[in-house]
């Protein structure tokens, strides 16, 4: 279950910003192997003088376009963050026409133990989710050894 975050230059209306976040959610499904109703994402629009984003040294032009995407995850390989990156980078220019200079990415992870997701409850440790049997979701010396890909 990745929560996307996105912090975005003030400017696109709703139904550009409905495209870019559902193509988004899809770079998520096919790069991460999530299921498709695992969708959770928080949009922040910023006016322009409240960003900075350099180029890192890379000779990047940067433009109102800019997306600033922060995925937190439970554990990613390599393979499945590299693939999410250049996926979402294709789709983002091919679909919305945002430049992949314009696109930052960072994942962060955190384990089964980090997430709730309502009632104040662990449902990955308890199981409680649907496909997730309980001695998966706890189990060895500490809680989530075992991880299903969610």
């Amino acid at each position: 279950m990745p929560l996307v975050r996105f912090d975005l230059i003030k400017g696109r209306s709703p139904d550009q910003l409905a495209k870019l976040l559902d193509h988004a959610h899809r770079a998520l499904v096919e790069s991460f192997r999530i299921p498709e109703s695992d969708r959770y994402q928080v949009v922040t629009e910023h006016e322009p003088i409240h960003v900075v984003a350099l180029d890192t040294g890379l000779g990047f032009q940067r433009t109102k376009d800019l997306v600033v995407v922060q995925v937190v995850s439970r554990p990613r390989s390599m393979m499945e963050k590299t693939a999410f990156y250049s996926s979402l980078a294709k789709a983002l220019e091919d679909k919305c026409g945002v430049s992949p200079s314009d696109l930052i990415i960072s994942v962060v992870e955190n384990t089964d133990a980090d997430w709730s997701f309502g009632k104040g409850e662990a449902q990955f440790l308890t199981g409680s989710l649907a496909g997730v049997k309980n001695e998966d979701a706890i189990e060895g010396p500490h809680f989530g050894a075992r991880q299903h890909r969610g």
